[in-house]
Formats: structure tokens, sequence, C-alpha cells
């Protein structure tokens, strides 16, 4: 369980507050009683979590600037006299990798390093995790159950600057932090759902606004499997590992750390769509069209792993965490959010309804 007292009036510095896992972050750590920062551009497209939530009522500072210049983050660091940062701001995803590779690059390899840079100069950090993917490891379309000590790679751009910041981190760990007190780990978590989510081109938003609205869902890859997990999970890990950084015994705690599902959780996408519809009340039909015309006329090829599953055994052994909501239960929190999204309700009322109820939840099953 996380400590209440650890965090209370802790100052925590969050890049990418306005995103949706730093956004879930947000609520959380204004919940335990955090004087929280945030730095990040402005939330994209005409729904967003941060907007939705009213999320500036959880923040001390709301920086909006951008993680390419070094100046502005170290300014705003020391502003928020922040002790522990989570780095959370990047492009994350696979197929906009491919239409922006360049920016893709400079948010999360840059953005990353000057992240690092940033801390190195701050006195007052004793912690930080910096956020990668679990498409961080060399993936040859085997069954593999990756683990912490897998091989990196990248066959798309995203997923090899997600990998070139596992390295970079690992570099600065090595050449600059061990004699500080500041401590370091790299965090990679599993397909996250959860309320919020409008990133273009995911397949759980567009389940959601095609089902509620009796459109049918196109599909272009129905068998490609994926560790499907609600948000709360690997946030609570990312909570727990920032408690054991920040403890006396924090050097221990440095590298790399998985935050995934069990081997449960992982479903073919035709299969959580099919799930997703059960739980709307639509007349929408699932349609498979593996040729898109909006993929396909595209000048460059989309390459999307067909197998992804990691090992998350260090987390449970040395945190005691682990991922219990099943796929049903991740699922009705998505769901219940999105549908109190459509009736207006208040949404960062309801967001943090959620959390009591993961962590209620959580004791039960701890217990």
């Amino acid at each position: 369980m996380l400590n209440k007292n650890f965090w209370k009036n802790k100052k925590v510095f969050i890049t990418g507050h306005t995103g949706f896992k730093g956004g879930w972050l947000s609520v959380i750590l204004h919940q335990l009683g955090c004087e929280v920062s945030g730095y990040s551009l402005n939330p994209y497209g005409k729904y967003n979590f941060f907007k939705s939530a009213q999320l500036k009522k959880c923040l001390k500072y709301d920086f909006r600037k951008n993680l390419t210049n070094l100046s502005d983050l170290k300014k705003c660091i020391k502003k928020s006299k922040a002790e522990i940062v989570f780095h959370l701001a990047a492009q994350s995803s696979v197929i906009e990798s491919f239409k922006n590779s360049e920016s893709t690059i400079l948010s999360n390899v840059v953005g990353t390093t000057n992240v690092l840079e940033a801390i190195k100069v701050n006195k007052k950090i004793k912690c930080a995790i910096i956020t990668t993917t679990d498409k961080v490891y060399e993936n040859l379309g085997k069954k593999n159950f990756f683990d912490e000590n897998s091989k990196l790679g990248g066959h798309d751009v995203y997923s090899a600057s997600k990998a070139a910041c596992e390295i970079i981190t690992q570099a600065y760990n090595k050449s600059f932090f061990t004699n500080l007190s500041c401590n370091i780990a790299t965090v990679r978590a599993g397909n996250c759902i959860g309320g919020g989510d409008w990133t273009k081109d995911r397949i759980v938003k567009d389940c959601l606004e095609n089902f509620v609205q009796n459109r049918s869902l196109i599909i272009r890859n129905p068998s490609a499997t994926r560790p499907w997990q609600h948000v709360l999970e690997p946030i609570h890990g990312y909570l727990l590992l920032a408690e054991k950084l920040f403890s006396k015994n924090g050097k221990k705690f440095i590298g790399a750390w998985n935050f995934g599902p069990n081997k449960k959780q992982n479903l073919k996408v035709l299969e959580l769509a099919k799930l997703i519809k059960k739980k709307i009340n639509t007349q929408s039909s699932i349609v498979v069209k593996r040729n898109d015309k909006i993929f396909k006329s595209r000048k460059y090829k989309i390459v999307e792993s067909k197998n992804l599953s990691i090992n998350s055994q260090k987390s449970k052994k040395k945190l005691n965490w682990s991922s219990f909501l099943t796929i049903n239960g991740a699922l009705n929190f998505t769901v219940e959010w999105y549908l109190s999204f459509k009736k207006k309700e208040n949404l960062l009322n309801f967001t943090r309804k959620q959390i009591l109820q993961y962590r209620k939840l959580y004791s039960k099953i701890k217990n």
C-alpha cells in the first residue's frame, strides 16, 4: 500500500501533466496531499482529459512550455522546489511517429535528455522516474515474455526513440548520479486504458465513440495482441517505486522496471472490441478491414508488432506490486468514465471516485 504520510506535502514535478497518464497521476498526487506542478504543451484535440476533468484545480504551477528548451525547464523546476520528478511528456503514438519522425525524436530523446540535465544540477530533487514503454524491446514477432534484461530495440521511430531514452538514462545514472543523492529509474508499462484518453487511433477510444453513436467500428489489425491494463495500475507501481527511490536505500532501486498485467490480460484487438461492445447498448457492427485505405495510401509503411507481453516479476518481488484488475474490471472503469463524460457530470469528482474505488479494491486483495 502507498504510504500516505510519505506523500503529504511532497513537492512533485510532472512533465506531460496535460496528457492522459500525466493527468491521472496529477489527480492521485493531489489526493495524497502533494504540491503538484506540471510542465507540458497545451492539451491536444477538441476533447482531452485535462480540460474535461478540470485538472488545473490540482496544480500549484501549470507551466506550458516545450521540453526542448532546457533553460525554461531548469527555471520551472527550480520555481516548483521539486523533490520528486515524474517524466511522462512524450510523443506517444506509433502511427504519429511515422508522420512526424523528426518531432518524435526531438520530443522523446532530446526532451528526456533535457530532463536529466535539469535534474543533474538541482540538489533538491531526491528521485526521478522516467517513463518509456513496453515497446522498447527488440520484438521479432515471436511470443516472447520480455523482462527488464531483454534486448532493447525498435523497428519504428517511436519504439526506437523510447529505447534510446532507456540507454541515455542508464548512461546518466552511471556517469553523473552515482555520487549524487538523486536516484533515477525508468518504467515500462503495458497498453494503458482508462477514462479520458482521446489519443488518435487508439482502439478503446474508437470503440467508445463509434459504439455510443451506433456507427460501425473498423479494425485494421484484429489479431494484434497487447497487454491491456487500466492506467491506475502502472501509476500505482510508479508511486511505490518513487517511495523506494526516495528512501535511504534508494540506490538499490535504480534501473529499469516493468509494470504490466498478467498473461490473462493479453487480448487480441478484436476480442477487446467485442468485450467493449457488450458493455454498451449499441447496434454497431465490427468490420475487419486489413487494407484500410486511410493507412494503405500513406507514403510510409506502418510497422506494428503482432505480439507483445512483458514480465513484471521484478516489481512483484521487490515492490510487492501486481496488476490485479481483470480485463473486465479495467473496461468497466473505462466505460463508466466515458458514459459519465457523455452525461456531462463533474469529471474531476468522478475521477477521484474511481481512484478511491481502486484503492479499496487493492486494499482488500492485499489484506
